[in-house]
């Protein structure tokens, strides 16, 4: 069984989690499952080690995140063996997750300081702005990218001197869990612990009054409880949530050009992230075109389970997820003309075909909310202003993305688009030194670039009155 990380100890608990593979819906292994003995461990010792670790230089805590860094490139053929069984993607996506976004995010965060700012100095005062340590930060994983996300939440974290305790998705604990393992000789002891287990591990460490900050990524839903639990301490929250980004497509685009990027950007893990593609708002002038490329693409893809050389994507990751995707699907079917996929094969497994909806509209279930599955709809318009204005009119602002051959007037329609983050001709290009926001019922804060290292500080004002001229 693979141990949590507790204290700098390896730790198997008193009781076990079922894990799932979603290839076969049959459990294959167990993981710990944290009781509410394991969290306040967790917790007091990250508390513990906190003052020791928050008193070393940015420089010397760098120096760590780049050790676990490397330590997750000299294990990456474990690591992403062990993804590709919890998740069911395929070998590739395994490999671009640890490899380049957790390793990349690691590595940029290592040394990274926010150096104190002078805002005024005159005769009588010299006033300078800090950026503290919190103390100890809880951050609760989800199961659709849970290594890059662990990753993306302790490098700041760390980084910026504070200590944490994650808490792993339920369905995709193992790859995280690993991470604590191979971390536990290279990380003092307390710094970073790991934790397995079901929801009520992850109410604990959000109620628990010694986590000065939580860091949250998954359903909207969820983000609400966890700003519910944490009012009473008034911790202080960062939350990624859900998203429905749209992509907009000018008339002026090449559909032969643009088409491949938008299928893979679309349904990227079969869907099954935050800010991928979700609804398709293509012109009138390029709308049957398009329809039948993303169509085509879709149809000669290939789904598999990710052990499988020939696997391009991969099943739903878990039975509940699984089940609303089959739920969206009957809305599809009800809503608009499924052009590919649509129907889910007999046998073993999450499996879900890619599946291509048009003549829909906005309104529908499928296109208003988020099926976080492989599931596209492609919206038709005839009106730049009132394209925008849809896409707008969602609770969701995460990303979004505008494709044209104008790159220039693409980028002045991506500038009225409400979202945290737009991208021209690209969608969803993640970057450790770009930031990442979100707004609306996307949720607040922001990860990654520089102004992902400050949620993660507490800032001070040192004010400083000069001596007065004697005479």
């Amino acid at each position: 069984m693979v141990r949590m990380l507790i204290g700098g100890e390896l730790v198997e608990g008193t009781r076990g989690l079922d894990v799932v593979d979603p290839c076969t819906g049959g459990i294959f292994t167990q993981v710990p499952d944290a009781d509410a003995a394991d969290v306040e461990r967790a917790v007091a010792a990250a508390k513990a080690a906190y003052p020791a670790w928050r008193d070393l230089t940015p420089a010397a805590r760098g120096e760590i995140l780049r050790a676990m860094a490397a330590k997750v490139t000299e294990n990456a053929e474990e690591l992403c063996a062990l993804l590709v069984q919890e998740t069911g993607r395929p070998m590739g996506l395994a490999q671009f997750e640890v490899l380049h976004l957790a390793v990349g995010y690691l590595n940029y965060y290592a040394g990274l300081e926010a150096l104190p700012e002078l805002i005024v100095e005159d005769d009588t005062r010299r006033v300078e702005l800090h950026r503290k340590a919190l103390g100890v930060v809880g951050a609760i994983v989800p199961w659709n990218a849970p290594v890059f996300i662990a990753a993306n939440k302790i490098a700041p974290a760390l980084a910026a001197g504070n200590t944490i305790v994650v808490k792993t998705a339920p369905t995709t604990p193992l790859t995280t869990l690993r991470l604590g393992e191979l971390w536990a000789d290279i990380v003092p002891a307390g710094v970073v612990n790991i934790l397995s287990g079901g929801n009520d591990a992850g109410a604990l460490l959000v109620a628990h009054e010694d986590v000065a900050k939580i860091t949250f990524t998954g359903s909207t839903e969820t983000g609400r409880k966890i700003m519910a639990s944490a009012a009473p301490t008034l911790k202080r929250v960062t939350l990624e949530l859900g998203g429905n980004d749209a992509a907009i497509i000018l008339p002026d685009a090449d559909v032969a050009a643009i088409a491949p990027a938008i299928f893979a950007f679309a349904f990227f893990n079969s869907g099954q992230v935050c800010a991928v593609i979700k609804r398709l708002y293509v012109h009138d002038s390029l709308y049957d075109a398009m329809c039948d490329a993303i169509a085509g693409l879709a149809s000669s893809a290939t789904v598999a389970p990710g052990s499988d050389a020939a696997a391009e994507f991969g099943p739903v990751q878990n039975k509940a997820q699984y089940e609303k995707v089959l739920h969206y699907l009957g809305e599809a079917r009800a809503a608009g003309q499924i052009v590919a996929g649509g129907d889910v094969p007999e046998g073993a497994g999450y499996f879900v075909p890619l599946t291509v909806v048009r003549d829909v509209s906005d309104g529908a279930a499928i296109v208003d909310e988020e099926p976080f599955g492989p599931i596209l709809p492609i919206i038709r318009y005839s009106d730049v202003d009132d394209v925008v204005a849809r896409a707008n009119a969602s609770p969701f602002a995460l990303g979004g993305s505008v494709w044209g051959s104008d790159t220039a007037a693409a980028t002045k329609v991506a500038a009225r688009l409400e979202s945290g983050s737009v991208w021209v001709n690209q969608h969803c290009a993640l970057d450790p030194q770009v930031p990442f926001p979100a707004n609306k019922q996307s949720g607040f804060g922001v990860e990654g670039g520089v102004e992902g290292l400050y949620p993660y500080l507490a800032l001070q004002t040192i004010n400083v009155a000069k001596p007065v001229a004697a005479g």
